[in-house]
């Protein structure tokens, strides 16, 4: 495994938790999961053969998984936000004073 490989992700999730227009809840996961990925603590000790690291290959790509889940669907409602108030600009209001 590659240690440059391996930084280079944990600087970008840290990155993407550090983002202003992060939801919350997506900055604690990738959180959860830098602190995991590094921590000498496991649900399942490492020295215990092939299942041991199985733990840090199931949960942290999980917790990133979420994460970037949550942060999709955040960037689509809001570019879906940003159509809907962009097509009410471009309205013209009628005689009684509402968009039609």
């Amino acid at each position: 495994m590659n240690i440059e490989l391996i930084k280079k992700h944990i600087e970008e999730w840290l990155e993407l938790a550090g983002e202003k227009q992060t939801p919350f809840s997506a900055k604690i996961l990738l959180l959860a999961a830098v602190v995991y990925f590094l921590s000498p603590i496991d649900l399942i000790p490492d020295f215990i053969p092939i299942i041991g690291y199985l733990d840090d290959l199931v949960i942290v790509p999980l917790l990133v998984w979420l994460a970037l889940r949550q942060i999709e669907a955040y960037r689509v409602e809001h570019m879906a936000s940003q159509k809907a108030y962009k097509n009410d600009e471009t309205k013209e209001p009628n005689k009684l004073g509402t968009l039609s």
